[in-house]
């Protein structure tokens, strides 16, 4: 069994190789994107919308409060297009590998990765939004000077724990429903699908969560930036 979906070849036209991670990414974007263009094109204002507008704002509500809750602010809708892309990129790459042949792309190292160097190069950004070049680069130096090497190991190390912890529970739960497959085939593979589906809806709900948190916590507002913006004003 492959342990990583890079492994899987589809067509080599010389250095330039399809694998089943770029196939597979390659997929849930053009349904995400189709999806999107389906509910959007007719798009309603009113008491009357189709099912698939009244689904997608659900689900946009359920996320906004999610980040409502985590930042603890009440204008989020600078955060939604970030958290809200990585949830539904990994929830639905997570759902369809319960369709036989299909090969998520979260099972590669390389998708996870790329999803963590986002969150990686997103929080600094939404930092420096908040808070300035100046403010924000002062928290590597709480609460002193002695911290920065620390702090700066900190970011590399929950970037790969992000990749490494999607990558991980994808991979081994794959594993564990391809190996009860194998020993019960007659009962046993219903149940292991619902269960892989629920496992890939938590895994893009904590990913997305943690990521919020990142995010949350570089664009707080320390207590002195508070007394300093009160004595400006």
């Amino acid at each position: 069994m492959e342990i990583t979906t890079d492994v899987i070849e589809y067509l080599q036209w010389g250095p330039v190789t399809l694998n089943a991670t770029i196939l597979f990414t390659w997929i849930v974007m053009a349904i995400l994107a189709g999806g999107s263009w389906i509910v959007t094109r007719k798009i309603s204002t009113g008491m009357h919308m189709s099912r698939g507008q009244n689904l997608l704002e659900v689900l946009l509500s359920a996320i906004k409060d999610q980040i409502r809750e985590i930042s603890q602010q009440e204008k989020v809708d600078k955060y939604l297009p970030f958290v809200g892309t990585l949830f539904i990129f990994i929830a639905v790459s997570n759902v369809l590998s319960i369709i036989p042949g299909f090969k998520s792309p979260t099972g590669s190292l390389s998708t996870t990765a790329a999803l963590a160097l986002c969150v990686f190069v997103a929080v600094p950004l939404y930092g420096i939004w908040e808070q300035g070049i100046k403010g924000y680069l002062k928290r590597y130096l709480q609460p002193s000077i002695l911290m920065l090497p620390f702090n700066i190991i900190g970011e590399f190390s929950r970037t790969l724990t992000l990749a490494m912890r999607l990558y991980g529970n994808i991979m081994s739960g794959s594993m564990i429903v391809a190996i009860l497959v194998s020993l019960v085939p007659l009962f046993v593979p219903l149940i292991m699908q619902v269960f892989g589906l629920l496992i890939g809806l938590i895994q893009a709900y904590v990913f997305s969560i943690l990521a919020m948190v990142y995010i949350a916590a570089a664009t707080e507002v320390s207590e002195g930036q508070v007394n300093q913006a009160n004595e400006a004003a």
